[in-house]
């Protein structure tokens, strides 16, 4: 579900009211709500057994090979570029420790890399919005896994284009090859799949 607003590009008084939206809805509207350009996106179904272990798996096997500074974190708080109108929450973040201290949502250019698991409710907002919006605030490497298909991709390389800045490079991928996220490279083996197992979302 998304609720537009009438300019694509809000302003900082409509977004502070979004934001305020979303901060009082808290804990209390099931899923997760996030603020685009078209305004606010919510993906109304909690995650599934799938979507949870695939955020798990990766998490592990990138700490495994990663430097002791740069952390997998899954988790608050949000991604945030208020002046682009936009406020997100990867599932995965890969950023330095040290630029997840102080406090408020984080800096999206502080990010290594930002990692969604699509949602089998909303794949459009991890293969369509995302791909947008990370470039937007300047994410430098987006890596999206779809346990629907058993594919993904790796989108990097920002770079300007008429409608604002985009991804250049995209690496396709399919489970079962190593994939690259940044500097690190790892396995895809064993990742779950969508199906109608116990547990698992409809």
């Amino acid at each position: 579900m998304s609720v537009a607003p009438n300019d694509s590009r809000p302003s900082s008084l409509h977004y502070r009211m979004l934001r305020d939206v979303v901060e009082r809805w808290g804990d209390s509207v099931p899923g997760r709500v996030e603020i685009t350009k078209e305004g606010l996106v919510h993906d109304m179904m909690s995650p599934g057994r799938p979507h949870e272990l695939t955020t798990l798996r990766l998490r592990r096997r990138l700490e495994r090979v990663m430097p002791e500074e740069v952390a997998a974190h899954t988790g608050e708080p949000d991604v945030e570029d208020a002046s682009e109108g936009i406020m997100r929450r990867p599932d995965v973040m890969v950023i330095e420790e040290s630029n997840m201290e102080g406090d408020g949502s984080f800096d999206a250019r502080t990010l290594i890399a930002a990692i969604e698991v699509v949602s089998r409710s909303n794949p459009d907002n991890d293969w369509v919005g995302k791909v947008r919006d990370y470039a937007l605030i300047g994410v430098p490497v987006y890596a999206v896994f779809d346990p629907r298909t058993g594919t993904g991709a790796v989108l990097t390389d920002i770079h300007p284009t008429p409608d604002g800045p985009r991804y250049a490079t995209r690496k396709d991928f399919v489970y079962g090859e190593d994939v690259t996220i940044a500097e690190w490279t790892i396995s895809t083996e064993d990742l779950p799949r969508y199906g109608n197992g116990p547990g698992e979302q409809p």
